[in-house]
């Protein structure tokens, strides 16, 4: 059975701060339509394990076709996605485009989220 204290409480929120003290700043609007769009595109299997394989090495399409065993087109569709996004840059390096992404806080959600996921199963 919960403890109410003061009037008006509601079960189990009594030892809660006030809202405006216990809130994070919010940050403006703009950040977290940005954030959700890079969450978005971030939000599909491949593009996922794209991510994944260039957490351990900068990669060209060829070896993530390789590595993922899909075909080249979805592979440039994704990467093209993941670019746009600002997750990945791309340096053409003779006939080929090597891909990175483009800072390590991108790896750790995606790292994070795998690992969330296989802490459930």
């Amino acid at each position: 059975m919960a403890t109410v204290t003061g009037s008006g409480a509601q079960p189990g929120l009594a030892d809660c701060a006030p809202a405006a003290e216990a809130a994070p700043a919010h940050p403006p609007q703009s950040v977290l339509t940005d954030a959700g769009d890079l969450l978005r595109a971030l939000a599909a299997p491949v593009r996922i394990a794209i991510v994944l394989q260039l957490r351990a090495a900068d990669r060209c399409v060829h070896e993530l076709v390789d590595a993922l065993d899909v075909a080249q087109p979805l592979i440039s569709q994704h990467l093209r996605v993941l670019k746009t996004a600002g997750v990945v840059q791309g340096e053409r390096r003779g006939r080929e485009v090597v891909y990175r992404l483009a800072d390590d806080h991108l790896a750790h959600i995606v790292v994070d989220a795998v690992a969330h996921v296989q802490e459930g199963k």
